[in-house]
């Protein structure tokens, strides 16, 4: 709005300069009571007339600017001869002489018209859009700078509207004097005589600002220039139309303004790529409660929590808890986004996930662990974290005073009670005395197999004669690697003595199209009722994709027990066993 009240205002005042000169003979010879009554329609053709033309210069100037990548060249040349035309009024005569000889040729013929038939709301419309095209090219710098910047930076309504509030403007003066007599045209006349210095400093700043574009100083220095030596309104006006980019910029700057968020929290921001959602932003998390998830989809410990973080991000999706995985692999297999976005859709996962396959994330976190939770307040700052798994009653109360903090209201409620199933159970941890057993060498430990191991070869493995509590070995033909040991004959098995309710074993097939059958004993005998989530009551399961598979889960009293698996296929790659 202000940029049209000072298009508005600079159109009235341009009557105290030389524009007015070519227009102002012919409202005085007109300016008896016959033409009075038609005063209104010739005084809003000259406005829309004046608009008309300066937008067809506007267009037709992006035209030229769009159809060659010299359009830049183009347009400041323009703006160079707008200065020229305010310094040499001939050059301006000569440039100008096809459409004020069009504007006087169409004047003429409506003034005979007029002799003849009297004034009439159509002739003195035609008459005022003769005048808007006689006055159209010497509107001073005003309309320079608008027809430059539309060819810099693309015509549009707003030009066509601001060059008719300026001729509206002009108008106005216009209707003044033929309204209210002589005495103010004669005033104007006066202030005319004195303004031809006026027009050749405009035409001065004009040009030197032509020099500093060539020269690739931003336009708006001449605006301000010239709001020193010149009319301040005109000059608001032109300083309104350079630097209008900017003054948008700067505003929306100050509207949404950049986001203070911790290094943890912006890191997110570099993930490789986003599950469930696109690509996250800062504006996504100032502000927010956030809950950031470490975890791995074949991690038990992380399959376990899951329950717990899926329920949060359901019941306080409203209050504006945003939560956010972060799978950061253990596994190579983990690596791969396809098989990150198959789990999470088996494992219900619908919130933000950030593939972290290079530690980026885990590493700005100071991150030591799987799961890993870390509670991070409006304020973008890390209130508290928890590593592993417990502790989750705690960790929702501080989930909802975040939320409090953050909206000023309280949350209430009890904490319900969240059971896992499978896999995702709560562990028994009263009877769980068997810890984690990687089976690639890297990680390795309690191998009892009486050759030993021989890394990254063929080696043919037998059973112990004895295993204890906690030591595990291989029968038949297998590669041990640094991750996992794959088995390069059929026949092949793995035992494990342990003490705990579940058992699970991280497994993939080395071809994704071959599924590898296998059948589970416990103590020699098939598990019955104590099968896990992946195996049948008698035992028969199959690998068809790299993830961890449940094949115990007791349901009697937990003592030491005797796992084995014995594969019918070439090709498991065994990883880990874990238990619950």
């Amino acid at each position: 709005m202000t940029l049209y009240v000072l298009a508005y205002l600079a159109g009235l005042l341009t009557i105290a300069t030389p524009c007015i000169l070519p227009v102002l003979p012919f409202v005085l010879a007109r300016a008896d009571r016959p033409f009075q009554q038609g005063g209104l329609p010739m005084l809003l053709g000259l406005a829309f007339g004046f608009a008309v033309v300066a937008s067809l210069a506007a267009f037709a100037g992006n035209w030229a600017v769009t159809a060659n990548q010299s359009g830049r060249f183009i347009a400041l040349t323009l703006m160079t001869l707008f200065g020229l035309t305010m310094l040499f009024p001939t050059l301006a005569t000569r440039l100008t002489a096809p459409i004020v000889v069009a504007g006087s040729r169409l004047m003429d013929w409506t003034g005979r018209r007029v002799a003849e038939r009297g004034a009439t709301p159509a002739s003195s419309l035609l008459l005022g859009i003769a005048t808007g095209l006689v006055w159209a090219p010497c509107a001073g710098p005003v309309l320079g700078l608008a027809l430059t910047g539309a060819a810099l930076n693309g015509p549009g309504i707003e030009t066509s509207l601001l060059l008719l509030t300026y001729g509206l403007g002009a108008a106005t003066s216009l209707g003044a004097g033929l309204f209210f007599g002589g005495r103010l045209l004669a005033i104007f006349k006066l202030s005319v005589r004195g303004s031809d210095g006026l027009k050749r400093v405009l035409g001065v700043a004009v040009v030197a600002g032509a020099a500093l574009i060539w020269t690739g100083i931003d336009t708006g220095l001449l605006t301000r220039w010239s709001a020193a030596r010149t009319n301040a309104i005109e000059q608001g006006l032109m300083t309104a139309l350079h630097t209008e980019d900017a003054l948008n910029m700067s505003a929306a700057m100050a509207a949404d303004p950049a986001p203070v968020l911790s290094n943890s929290l912006a890191s997110l921001l570099d993930a490789q790529q986003w599950l469930n959602t696109p690509p996250l932003h800062a504006g996504d998390l100032r502000g927010k409660v956030v809950l950031v998830n470490f975890w791995t989809y074949s991690c038990i410990n992380c399959l376990r929590a899951l329950p717990y973080v899926r329920a949060w991000a359901e019941a306080y999706k409203d209050r504006g808890l945003v939560v956010i995985g972060v799978h950061t692999p253990e596994f190579a297999f983990e690596k791969d986004a396809a098989n990150v976005a198959k789990a999470a859709t088996a494992l219900g996962v619908t919130y933000p996930v950030a593939i972290d396959n290079d530690f980026g994330i885990w590493r700005a976190f100071g991150n030591r662990a799987w799961p890993a939770l870390y509670f991070i307040g409006a304020d973008g700052e890390i209130r508290d974290y928890a590593l592993g798994e417990g502790n989750y009653d705690e960790s929702e109360r501080l989930i909802r005073r975040l939320l409090s903090e953050a909206n000023g209201t309280p949350v209430a409620g009890e904490i319900a009670a969240i059971d896992g199933k499978g896999p995702q159970a709560a562990a028994d941890e009263r009877n769980l005395g068997s810890g984690e057993t990687y089976i690639g060498y890297a990680n390795a430990s309690n191998f009892i197999s009486p050759s030993g191991v021989r890394h990254d070869v063929p080696g043919l493995y037998q059973f112990a004669p004895e295993l204890p509590l906690n030591y595990w070995d291989l029968a038949g033909t297998w590669i041990v690697g640094s991750e996992f040991a794959t088995l390069s004959a059929a026949g092949g098995g793995i035992r494990h003595r342990f003490h705990a309710r579940d058992l699970h074993l991280v497994m993939g097939p080395a071809a994704q199209d071959r599924p590898i059958r296998f059948r589970v004993t416990i103590d020699g005998a098939a598990p019955g009722a104590d099968h896990g989530a992946d195996i049948d009551a008698d035992g028969w399961g199959s690998v068809r994709e790299d993830r961890l598979y449940q094949l115990v889960r007791q349901t009697g009293s937990v003592t030491d027990r005797t796992f084995e698996i014995q594969f019918y296929d070439k090709g498991v790659r065994a990883y880990a066993f874990t238990f619950g």
